[in-house]
């Protein structure tokens, strides 16, 4: 079967970083900013929850716009390593019992964009550090 889409791998590398920013950044936005819908309960700076939602808000945006990609999606794909270990791992090694599996992706999608970039859709791209 031929690679039909390999022509458009660049491309596609893009839509996956911006969609993957855009969904990441949401949880940041829930967290902080009330918005789609509320966190379930306060939260401070101070906070595991605090800090993942600066880092969720501000590395999903940078993610998101394919600006210093590399080690904003290296960092993040820390961030749900640790997500895993610290909230989901502890319940279960199964990521489907544990609840764990969207950490678990995210983390190693966030891996691949540290080692890829940005892509041709990206600031990066446009300002030269792709």
């Amino acid at each position: 079967m031929k690679a039909y889409l390999a022509p458009w791998s660049p491309q596609i590398l893009s839509i996956l970083r911006i969609i993957t920013g855009f969904l990441f950044m949401v949880h940041g936005t829930q967290k902080w900013l009330g918005f789609p819908v509320p966190f379930p309960s306060p939260i401070t700076l101070a906070s595991l929850p605090g800090v993942a939602g600066v880092l969720e808000l501000v590395g999903g945006a940078l993610v998101l716009v394919g600006l210093f990609t590399r080690p904003a999606a290296f960092i993040l794909s820390g961030l749900m390593a640790c997500a895993y270990f610290i909230a989901h791992a502890p319940n279960g090694f199964w990521p489907i019992v544990n609840r764990g599996e969207l950490a678990a992706l995210y983390s190693f999608v966030f891996l691949y964009l540290a080692a890829a970039g940005g892509g041709p859709w990206s600031l990066d791209r446009f300002r030269g550090a792709a």
